[in-house]
């Protein structure tokens, strides 16, 4: 059984009086340790910055040109935050259930209130960093809903919140760079862990530009490298957002948990042909204001998709206000993986719009009758902007079309209390851990969570870790590890490049793609489960025997860069189709068609899977093992989730 190393006491206190009993640095002897940081979005970011600040020597990885390219940049809507400014009820409580609740109870309590208890500073934080949160009339920060919750509790920036806090956090990061406390390398990729005596000593990467093998040393380590949906090639993700540096820590021995939970966000512009290389999110702050429907029958809505009719034709009493209709008491606000069903419901009941019928509306011709199109501007016009330019449609005069895609992975590399993975000195924060958002995560939480993790979390962890250690001696660059280690990231790079088959890597990514989509996308059947095994194996075989890889390493190479990381989602793939097989039940984003209720929504198996699913890799063609931690509810009631 997994030791998550949860403190006992009351959920309330469990965090400060675990801050309390954990072992300092002496201020002299942090300048004796170095951490590696590999990924510089508001993880990375925040805790490159923050270990900076406390006196350690800090290095950071990401592959873009400038750390502040990094993929939270895209966020929109909003963080939230229990400071309940509105006095609407808020509280830190409140928080920590609507997460636990909104993740059909599949997280750990002890993490989401440690996050609910954070998120009050987070807030202060960034207003001290300069973050230019959107405030009311007088002068306060102002607040609005989101997806899963009756209070208003995201703080927000327009609809450009993950640019704002990024920069923030970057500005941070750059102080420390510019004291000499931070030394940056862009433009590098991590390609596999070192490990010396089972502990987390290095990395090895590769230089994007020279194509040069590089070893790093350091302490500790630290995974804040984001999600991997693009596993399922299309996805909101930005193009290079890869599984890579998790996978290879994965086969160095960090159990990898929950893989199967992928979080489809509702309201993205919908797929138009095989010529798109990624999709758009469009913010769930929109459905604050937004009414979703679909015309009531299948006659209206193919007029709709044929193009007889628009959408101002459809009179009021022959719209179909699904969410509104089903889910009273949270209409359009119900959490993601709940409006995402209901979309694709109305989709496969033949009610689709646009013309390709894998549609439905998001209207705002009420808010705008309401508030004027000069309020409505002021809160959401880049989005509406940004909807203009990509589908050339006004969305002030005709309703935005959406439909669901792959946005957030839930699972990840499995972390305990500390944030430690099961490789010792090896951490894991924000997305590309498991830890506090269950089987669905809320809307405006992924900010949430990466902020916390660095700025709050990550700086006591891991000065507990290194006073514990024993040693202030440097790590040996020298020992034989990092050069064996060297050693089979050379060789992986030259097996990839020995690939002269007739297939793109493009193309094979694209197939996963598809298997991901049609049978562990928003619906999933065991049948369907186990022929998308085989069919993933076999595209396995077909990628080591019959893809194209072009070029040399020492230069820049995107085809070896792209296979290298499509090798490692065609096995990521696998290991959730096994993780989806092995958990027999819906829970938020899983979503298993043989385990519905009469209302077709989520039906959980609370006796036999109310536990976090730990996979371990045991070798090359191996299945691997799970391990599981059990999930102890002591301060909520597991119950049928419902927002009606």
């Amino acid at each position: 059984m997994l030791d998550s190393k949860v403190p006992a006491g009351p959920l309330a206190e469990k965090w400060s009086k675990h801050k309390f009993n954990m072992k300092l640095v002496n201020p002299a002897n942090k300048r004796k340790f170095t951490i590696i940081v590999v990924g510089t979005g508001l993880a990375g970011a925040s805790a490159a910055a923050s270990l900076a600040e406390l006196g350690y020597n800090v290095k950071t990885f990401c592959y873009q040109d400038s750390p502040r390219r990094a993929h939270s940049i895209a966020a929109q809507g909003g963080i939230n935050a229990a400071k309940n400014y509105q006095n609407d009820g808020d509280s830190v409580f409140r928080l920590f259930y609507d997460t636990i609740k909104g993740g059909d109870y599949r997280a750990r309590e002890a993490n989401v209130h440690r996050l609910a208890e954070n998120s009050v500073n987070i807030i202060d934080q960034c207003v001290a960093q300069g973050v230019p949160f959107a405030r009311e009339y007088g002068g306060l920060l102002d607040n609005r809903s989101f997806g899963g919750s009756q209070v208003s509790r995201t703080f927000y920036a327009r609809g450009q919140t993950g640019q704002q806090l990024l920069l923030g956090a970057y500005s941070a990061l750059n102080r420390q760079i510019h004291k000499g406390k931070v030394k940056s390398y862009t433009r590098h990729e991590m390609l596999d862990l070192v490990k010396i005596d089972g502990q987390a000593r290095g990395i090895i990467t590769r230089d994007m530009v020279t194509g040069k093998i590089e070893a790093h040393e350091g302490h500790a380590v630290l995974l804040c490298t984001g999600g991997y949906g693009n596993v399922f090639f299309l996805s909101t993700n930005a193009m290079g957002c890869n599984v890579t540096a998790s996978w290879r820590a994965h086969k160095r021995g960090a159990f990898f948990a929950n893989p199967c939970y992928t979080q489809i966000h509702p309201t993205c512009i919908p797929v138009t042909g095989d010529h798109q290389s990624k999709l758009t999110l469009m913010s769930e702050s929109l459905r604050n204001d937004g009414r979703v429907w679909v015309p009531k029958t299948k006659e209206l809505a193919e007029k709709l998709r044929k193009g007889e009719l628009k959408a101002a034709d459809i009179k009021e009493d022959d719209r179909d206000y699904f969410l509104e209709r089903k889910y009273p008491s949270f209409g359009n606000l119900v959490p993601r993986d709940v409006a995402s069903r209901n979309a694709k419901e109305m989709v496969d009941d033949g009610r689709g719009v646009g013309k390709t019928g894998f549609a439905v509306f998001l209207d705002f011709q009420d808010a705008i009758n309401r508030m004027g199109e000069d309020t409505v501007r002021a809160k959401y016009g880049n989005l509406f902007d940004m909807y203009h330019k990509i589908t050339d449609e006004n969305p002030y005069k005709q309703p935005m079309r959406i439909y669901p895609a792959v946005h957030y992975t839930m699972g990840g590399v499995w972390v305990d209390y500390n944030l430690m993975t099961t490789v010792p000195g090896l951490y894991c924060l924000g997305e590309a851990n498991f830890s506090d958002h269950g089987a669905n995560r809320l809307g405006a939480s992924a900010l949430m969570q990466g902020l916390s993790d660095g700025y709050f979390v990550i700086p006591y962890t891991v000065g507990d870790y290194l006073a514990n250690l024993g040693s202030f001696a440097p790590v040996d660059k020298n020992h034989p590890a990092f050069e064996e280690t060297r050693k089979d990231v050379e060789n992986h790079i030259n097996k990839l490049l020995a690939l002269r088959g007739t297939k793109t890597v493009d193309d094979i990514h694209k197939e996963l793609g598809h298997i991901m989509w049609e049978y562990c996308g928003m619906a999933r059947t065991a049948e369907g489960l186990t022929k998308a095994k085989g069919l993933i194996q076999d595209l396995k075989k077909e990628f080591w025997t019959n893809a194209n890889v072009l070029g040399e390493n020492e230069e820049m190479n995107m085809s070896l860069e792209k296979a290298g990381r499509v090798a490692d989602f065609i096995e990521l793939g696998e290991l959730m189709v096994d993780d989806a097989l092995n958990r027999s039940e819906s829970c938020g984003g899983h979503f298993r068609l043989e385990s519905q209720t009469e209302e077709g929504e989520a039906k959980r198996n609370d006796e036999e899977f109310a536990y976090v699913a730990a996979w371990e890799f045991k070798g090359e063609g191996q299945p691997e093992v799970l391990h599981k931690e059990e999930l102890v509810f002591e301060n909520v009631k597991l119950t049928q989730r419902s927002y009606k």
